[in-house]
């Protein structure tokens, strides 16, 4: 008698289910996929995907597909479905003249399965945080924008845009500028920002809940920033300096020699910083990393673009045909700047960043959150949106992360970092329907995401052709 009851009662649920979803219309619906579980590192096979705007609304198997209505459909026919990428690390930059050469840039995000973008400060501000509400509002097609709007620095900083701040005061009017017109995090850099100037951004930015992020002045310490709860740092060189075993005496350095005729910069440090490189302390810095949620992008790829600049004819690279030349212009001044390199210190460069790359693996492992950024942007010299990141997935790949640990990197650690994987970084129902649809499996051979047959992007489907013609328009 009880399993009779039992057995009515699922029938009963199966009918209310059944009910529900035929009287819903979904605005996309996507079968026979095959879904990469980033965050498991696994495959989930003939699954079924109900779509409405830019919100997954039920997730099942594709034996089920007769109960869905949609106004459209899309047979994966076993591809394979995965969340969105997102590049932790672009600059949209260049000045007033530049600001349509930028805008173009988003179609090369897209066609690349770029779906979320983290801005990291330019200056073009306005434009920017006009282009994420085009986008938001599914007006402008473009991968979703978090932006820290200008980057705060010391008095003539490099970057033009940057806000300078040198006394606390300062620091507090900075952030209220940018509390006011809604960043989405703080972007430290370090070319003339002091290191007072610099743990009292810390200090104040934590106090008003603010994400904080960015380079790092050699006279702070990295755990010094992380235990006033830095929430990451951008590049490797500010987490290297902290693996050395000497690194309080050459930290005292850099600070004597700040104010002198002949001050030590960031690679003026470096050969020093390699030379008392310590595993041990790397091991220890990295648990209390992870202990403090910390997060980290490498940006791998545009190390290992600017160091080959000198060996590395680019003038026939297919993308520099989708970048305005107004942007192509400012790639000379960082050949520039590898042309004076001695071919002994290319040497070394080279040295030290697969020592960098190394760190990854032990990073991730000990629970350090890596994010995948690219550092594409006007003046980061052949280092083109989208692609890049794919390339930046590969080297993390060839770090020693696995082909499902890169790929995390590049969704669901993204999301971390900005508090928001209750609806980003998976494909599970009430998450985003930002996803990409490869040909081949990227679990079994990281080289599939470059394989894509179609994006969804706030809702969009996006075929081949329809990303062919995007690029297209964009052609030069």
């Amino acid at each position: 008698m009880k399993r009779i009851v039992l057995a009515c009662l699922a029938l009963v649920i199966a009918q209310l289910v059944y009910a529900q979803n035929s009287a819903k219309k979904f605005s996309l619906v996507i079968t026979n996929a095959n879904v990469v579980d980033v965050i498991n590192g696994k495959i989930i096979k003939n699954q079924l995907l109900a779509i409405s705007g830019d919100t997954i609304k039920a997730v099942d198997d594709t034996k089920m597909a007769a109960k869905y209505k949609a106004d459209r459909y899309l047979d994966a026919m076993g591809k394979y479905v995965m969340p969105g990428l997102w590049d932790m690390h672009i600059h949209l930059r260049g000045g007033d003249s530049a600001i349509g050469a930028n805008k173009n840039l988003f179609p090369l995000f897209l066609a690349y399965g770029v779906t979320t973008v983290r801005e990291c400060g330019g200056d073009m501000t306005p434009s920017v945080m006009t282009w994420r509400k085009q986008v938001a509002n599914g007006e402008l097609a473009g991968p979703r924008i978090f932006t820290a709007g200008p980057k705060l620095d010391g008095p003539g900083g490099t970057w033009a845009g940057s806000i300078p701040v040198v006394t606390p005061e300062q620091v507090t009017a900075a952030l209220d500028s940018l509390q006011k017109i809604h960043v989405d995090f703080v972007k430290i850099y370090d070319s003339k920002i002091s290191g007072d100037a610099y743990l009292e951004i810390i200090r104040q930015a934590k106090k008003r809940g603010m994400k904080v992020t960015g380079h790092m002045p050699f006279t702070v310490e990295l755990k010094e920033a992380a235990s006033l709860g830095m929430d990451g740092s951008e590049h490797l060189y500010y987490v290297f300096k902290a693996c050395s075993s000497k690194e309080d005496s050459i930290t005292e350095e850099i600070r004597k020699s700040e104010h002198t005729a002949h001050p030590i910069g960031l690679f003026g440090a470096l050969p020093s910083l390699f030379n008392t490189f310590d595993s041990v302390k790397a091991a220890q810095l990295f648990k209390y990393l992870a202990q403090k949620n910390f997060s980290i992008t490498p940006t791998l790829f545009i190390s290992k673009t600017l160091s080959g600049i000198k060996e590395t004819d680019h003038t026939n690279d297919s993308l520099l045909a989708y970048i305005d030349p107004r942007i192509q212009a400012t790639y000379a001044g960082r050949v520039r700047g590898a042309r004076r390199q001695s071919d002994e210190q290319t040497r070394f460069t080279q040295r030290y960043q697969a020592l960098c790359a190394s760190l990854v693996p032990k990073m991730y492992a000990a629970g350090v959150n890596i994010v995948a950024g690219s550092d594409c942007g006007a003046s980061n010299s052949y280092v083109y949106p989208g692609s890049s990141i794919h390339e930046e997935i590969k080297l993390l790949v060839a770090s020693g992360l696995t082909p499902a640990q890169s790929l995390k990197t590049a969704t669901a650690n993204g999301s971390k970092f900005f508090g928001v994987e209750s609806f980003f970084g998976s494909l599970q129902k009430g998450k985003c329907s930002d996803m990409v649809i490869l040909d081949q499996n990227p679990i079994a051979d990281i080289n599939a995401i470059d394989q894509i047959s179609s994006v969804v992007s706030h809702g969009k489907l996006y075929s081949k052709s329809d990303l062919n013609a995007l690029l297209a328009a964009i052609k030069h």
